[in-house]
């Protein structure tokens, strides 16, 4: 057995003791996992301290396997290890390293010592592609680590922590979110339909049935709404409508009215939107001053906005995040994007001149953060990146960070064909946003350029 050493330094302008927090409050792992591979946390014992355990499914290629590590060596603020107890590698120890470089600076490393199964033939064979995996991991860990870090200690308008409770935890946006908060220290609490963990800051609602339980909202700072049913999955039929408006306006509903009812109500509710709100408009630039358009999505947007009018009414701040198109290889349209573009069969849609207004993931969890601290944002805010795409921009853009030609088109009758109503207003449609309230109000975009997006997402 021959031991490897990978290492990867980083500065931050952060304390070394909020460093070192940060990877240790829950919700760190699912962070810092790169969305081109990520990891599923199956069992977990304690957090980064001595003894600590967490069972990991991951994957080689289409190959599932279980991943089981163990932590040890821990020192507050200085370093913790973890070694796998049982997974691909003859030997794997990761030392997590801090060093303070000053009051306002710190370093941290991560060393990875690890050796190879069935050496030397497995050095031979996949020593230089472990080499540049870790390489594109770590780089992306250490880009979110001192990004989000940076983020949270610059909002010193943000009481900490916070209680925040959120719906539709379980879809892109959802899972996303949670693990940012939790690693800035705040406290998430979610809605299920199923039988609560209430160990777990799970409480009950089902909004078919108009209940929920209220006592979720005692001390709550903010309640994001997420939930709703996808609306970009096969043809649009009456029943699919019906299912798709009323996934929105039936939750959004029972939670408006639940806390226009209560004595203390949380003092800003943050509603999932969409774009879609303006329609097909072909090249014209959209603010959030624009009207809604006349198709189905707008209809959908239109309803689901107006269904907080309960919370409006009441007084409790309230923002519609007119979410565009979030890029994450997790999930959503990036995801089915990459099989067919991996494998060379990439191309534009129809003319490919119809725009698409993009948001990278991260971006959309830094909106959230920046709207739920400023309390001067009300209303509908365009979440998109300030850098719109025509959909063969954004196809050229995918291939070239793919490294793959995209020669082929889908012609718009096909998408008719195949999807209708949902192919012509998701796929042909054409909407320009720009994101006026988070640039006026300072926001500053992480990954405002497509292709940096992009590159960043799929670890390229």
């Amino acid at each position: 057995m021959k031991i490897e050493t990978f290492i990867k330094k980083a500065h931050i302008k952060a304390p070394v003791e909020e460093v070192f927090k940060w990877h240790a409050r829950p919700g760190a792992l699912e962070r810092l996992s790169p969305p081109w591979d990520p990891v599923l946390v199956i069992e977990r014992k304690g957090g980064i301290e001595n003894g600590a355990r967490v069972v990991l499914g991951m994957k080689a290629g289409p190959f599932p396997f279980r991943w089981i590590a163990e932590h040890k060596d821990y020192e507050e603020n200085r370093i913790f290890r973890d070694r796998q107890v049982r997974g691909p590698f003859s030997h794997w120890e990761h030392t997590h390293s801090f060093e303070p470089d000053g009051n306002e600076g710190s370093f941290f490393e991560d060393r990875i010592d690890y050796a190879l199964p069935f050496y030397p033939f497995g050095k031979l064979l996949g020593g230089a592609s472990v080499e540049a995996k870790l390489e594109r991991i770590f780089k992306y860990r250490h880009a979110i680590t001192t990004e989000d870090i940076i983020i949270h200690l610059s909002r010193k308008d943000i009481k900490r922590p916070m209680k925040i409770l959120i719906t539709g935890a379980s879809g892109l946006l959802g899972s996303a979110l949670i693990p940012f908060f939790t690693t800035g220290g705040h406290i998430v609490h979610i809605l299920v339909r199923r039988t609560p963990v209430p160990e777990k800051g799970e409480a009950f609602w089902d909004p078919e049935k108009n209940e929920i339980d209220t006592s979720v909202f005692d001390g709550a700072d903010a309640v994001i709404h997420l939930a709703g049913e996808h609306i970009g999955e096969g043809r649009w039929t009456d029943e699919k409508k019906r299912r798709i408006i009323e996934s929105r306006t039936k939750g959004t509903t029972l939670i408006a009215e639940a806390i226009s009812r209560l004595s203390s109500p949380p003092p800003v509710l943050i509603c999932a939107s969409a774009i879609g709100y303006y329609g097909n408009r072909g090249d014209k630039i959209l603010s959030e001053d624009d009207s809604p358009g006349d198709d189905f999505i707008s209809k959908v947007c239109s309803e689901w906005e107006k269904s907080a009018q309960a919370a409006v009414d009441k007084g409790i701040r309230t923002v519609f995040m007119r979410i565009g198109i979030a890029l994450s290889p997790a999930g959503g349209a990036l995801s089915r994007l990459l099989l067919p573009f991996t494998a060379g069969l990439g191309g534009k849609i129809a003319s490919g001149s119809q725009y698409m207004s993009w948001v990278g993931i991260d971006d959309v969890i830094g909106s959230f953060f920046h709207v739920l601290a400023d309390n001067k944002i009300a209303g509908p805010v365009n979440v998109v990146s300030p850098n719109s795409a025509t959909n063969l921009e954004f196809t050229k853009a995918l291939g070239k960070v793919l490294s793959r030609p995209v020669i082929f088109s889908i012609p718009a009758a096909a998408i008719n064909l195949a999807f209708g109503e949902m192919g012509r207003e998701v796929l042909l449609s054409s909407t320009r946003v720009v994101p006026q309230k988070l640039v006026n109000s300072g926001y500053i975009f992480r990954n405002p350029d497509l292709s940096g997006a992009l590159s960043h997402l799929l670890g390229k």
